[in-house]
């Protein structure tokens, strides 16, 4: 059962890790820029996810999120984290001053880490959902002995078709230049609605902070959206 195997987390996490370096670069290999642009690409991607991911479990007294104890133990959210590397890639590349679309090259290896992370949540226990009777409740001794809803796998599984649908588009040439944000579109849409069978703390109108991150997320994202759809027209029309 979830949360009996805490010894596998690092171990999955480090498949994990693994598994999306060895994609990104798979995926990386057709931009037209050089190794350094790549390696200075995916290192701020990682940074910047790796600390919003944390932000806020750091910062005391905000509401829906348990602060932690220190940088490295307790408190991640791949909501946050998502959206911080989507950023660190956009900073990074203006840092250089690099013009092209690289955010299709990002969905897939994301994808599939986050997949596979996701095992490693449920090996640990963690992210577990509310209680419930259906036939497939996981009971977590490390929490309770209440059959729960397994949210780590539904996670897991909504993150791993995102990887075969993405592979599948890329293939076709569909929505070039904006797969990235479909991907971050639909996530915010399940991770919304996935918000009900998780056991957080309603913040402000029976939502989660979760849900009205999501929200919030959402709205950024289908104006970016629209930005570039409106670029890809004029360039088009050029």
């Amino acid at each position: 059962m979830g949360g009996t195997l805490p010894h596998l987390y690092p171990l999955v996490m480090l498949v994990a890790v693994g598994t999306g370096a060895f994609l990104s670069r798979r995926y990386k290999a057709s931009l037209p820029i050089d190794t350094f642009a790549k390696c200075w690409i995916g290192l701020c991607a990682f940074t910047a996810a790796i600390l919003t991911a944390k932000l806020p479990f750091l910062m005391p007294g905000l509401p829906g999120f348990h602060a932690a104890d220190g940088i490295l133990i307790g408190g991640k959210t791949i909501l946050f984290g998502m959206v911080g590397g989507y950023a660190g890639v956009e900073w990074a590349k203006h840092s250089i001053g690099l013009k092209i679309k690289t955010g299709d090259t990002f969905v897939v290896p994301i994808a599939a880490s986050i997949a596979i992370g996701r095992l490693a949540c449920f090996c640990g226990g963690c992210c577990y959902g509310t209680p419930t009777s259906v036939p497939w409740a996981v009971t977590f001794p490390n929490i309770d002995q209440l059959a729960r809803h397994p949210t780590q796998l539904y996670e897991s599984a909504f993150h791993l078709t995102a990887a075969f649908v993405a592979a599948w588009m890329i293939r076709r040439g569909l929505l070039k230049g904006q797969l990235i944000k479909l991907y971050f579109l639909t996530y915010f849409g399940y991770r919304f609605f996935t918000e009900f069978i998780r056991p957080e703390a309603e913040v402000v109108g029976g939502l989660t902070a979760y849900q009205w991150s999501a929200i919030v997320f959402s709205g950024v994202f289908v104006w970016l959206w629209r930005r570039d759809a409106k670029s890809f027209r004029a360039n088009a029309a050029a």
